[in-house]
């Protein structure tokens, strides 16, 4: 297989297994109904999205693993911040939680940047 192919397959798998981890994480973080103390602590580990998002992350981890073997670190870092920009849409779609103008620009301006490293 052509190695490009396995690295943008890599990329891509990188970047929804991380919004998987966070959107999970939000979930679990959010759904406890009691608030108090040690109850929300073990309300938060018996919520199932606590443990999606632990697999994601696991999985995201070997992943990436697997992403640096073919990709120099400075670009792989580039390339990775791409997971900013899903997490925030996924966010909004999901949470409703607002995309400012500062946010939009700041999506804007790491777009350019990951555009900008894929080229080279």
């Amino acid at each position: 297989m052509n190695p490009l192919i396995i690295v943008l397959c890599l990329w891509v798998a990188n970047i929804t297994l991380d919004t998987l981890g966070q959107i999970a994480f939000k979930f679990s973080a959010t759904a406890p109904q009691n608030r108090n103390g040690w109850y929300y602590w073990v309300d938060l580990f018996r919520n199932y999205w606590l443990w999606i998002g632990i697999g994601s992350y696991i999985a995201e981890f070997l992943l990436w693993l697997a992403f640096l073997t073919l990709v120099p670190l400075s670009q792989g870092i580039l390339l990775g911040s791409i997971n900013i920009i899903a997490v925030m849409i996924v966010g909004r779609i999901l949470f409703k939680e607002m995309l400012t103008l500062h946010r939009v620009l700041g999506m804007l301006f790491i777009t350019i940047g990951v555009i900008l490293v894929g080229v080279s």
